[in-house]
């Protein structure tokens, strides 16, 4: 049975092996703020979701994350529609998302019915990776 709840503390070890990211003070304030979920198969963790406010009014979904061995079983999509149901109980209109162009990833959210929208190219800097295509979705 999949089952999807919001982070607690009891999840730390789980989400800081899968998560590198972010800090455990990071994890903190996604504990607080209830930003974060954590995905179950049998009562077992098996993946990770959370998101923030861009510029304090769009849903961005900052990561998602399921073990390997439960990919392709519809658990991805079961869990974009629970955060998106939320995200629109919430009061929110549109969804937003991001992946470089080189990660499948891409492929999964047209699928679900995200859009491009623009994208981010950071070159000669800290930062550089391949370029960062954002998409969005109406909810």
């Amino acid at each position: 049975m999949f089952e999807i709840k919001l982070v607690t503390e009891f999840d730390k070890k789980f989400w800081l092996s899968i998560d590198d990211h972010v800090s455990e003070q990071g994890l903190v304030n996604k504990i607080f703020t209830k930003s974060g979920y954590v995905f179950f198969h049998n009562q077992k963790p098996i993946g990770i979701m959370d998101y923030n406010l861009l510029w304090d009014n769009m849903p961005f979904l900052n990561y998602i994350h399921i073990n390997k061995l439960f990919q392709r079983h519809g658990y991805g999509k079961q869990a974009m529609e629970y955060w998106e149901n939320e995200m629109k109980k919430m009061g929110f209109k549109m969804t937003l998302i991001s992946t470089q162009v080189d990660e499948g990833a891409q492929h999964f959210y047209r699928k679900i019915g995200y859009k491009e929208c623009g994208c981010l190219i950071l070159n000669d800097c800290p930062l550089e990776q391949p370029m960062e295509m954002f998409m969005y979705k109406k909810i």
